[in-house]
């Protein structure tokens, strides 16, 4: 609730491509802590940091995903999910969407500050939200926390930051960065799949 009143106010400096792409600790599905260098460390991997997991977004994401990962995989690209959430959560979410990938936990956002990302602008979260959502009322939010809480998809992250997916190659470096605009604005696949098979 102090996040959604405070509005945004991390400030991004996303990496691009030619980038070195940061390595951070991040959790693995048994709470171990492991190098997310290490996801790209053998083959080319896809590195999707996700929103926070009570986003409608998130579950249109990892219905494309179902669909996609072995496209993604068939190019030679390692997919792995980094999500802003205990290890417990993220379990859950994973299960629940059916989501086909590897998922790594990082509660602190510590990989989505390492790549660069910031808080979207209001205009960027809540282009499709009913007007007064724009005031970021404390009413209108506990509103919205009831109404996701019914629907099992409670509203405990950070409302406002952004979405990036990248593409690394063996050596560290980012050979695509994508940057969501907003929250439904998904990549095509084939800008990932293409890159893959450039790298193989």
């Amino acid at each position: 609730m102090q996040g959604w009143l405070a509005g945004p106010t991390l400030e991004g400096n996303p990496l691009r491509r030619g980038d070195k792409a940061p390595d951070v600790e991040v959790l693995d599905a048994d709470g171990n802590p492991i190098s997310l260098a290490s996801v790209w460390a053998e083959q080319p991997a896809l590195a999707l940091l996700w929103r926070h997991l009570g986003c409608g977004c998130g579950m249109e994401r990892a219905e494309r995903l179902r669909e996609e990962h072995l496209d993604y995989a068939e190019s030679g690209l390692n997919v792995v999910i980094v999500a802003p959430a205990e290890v417990e959560r993220v379990a859950v979410y994973k299960e629940r969407n059916a989501i086909p990938v590897p998922i790594l936990a990082d509660p602190g956002y510590a990989a989505h500050k390492a790549f660069g990302l910031g808080h979207w602008s209001l205009e960027q979260a809540l282009y499709d939200a009913p007007d007064e959502f724009c005031d970021l009322r404390e009413d209108t939010g506990r509103q919205f926390q009831d109404e996701r809480k019914a629907q099992g998809r409670r509203l405990v992250d950070d409302p406002w930051m952004q979405s990036g997916e990248f593409v690394v190659a063996t050596d560290g470096m980012i050979r695509v960065a994508y940057l969501y605009n907003y929250c439904a604005d998904y990549p095509d696949p084939r800008v990932f799949t293409t890159a893959g098979r450039l790298l193989v």
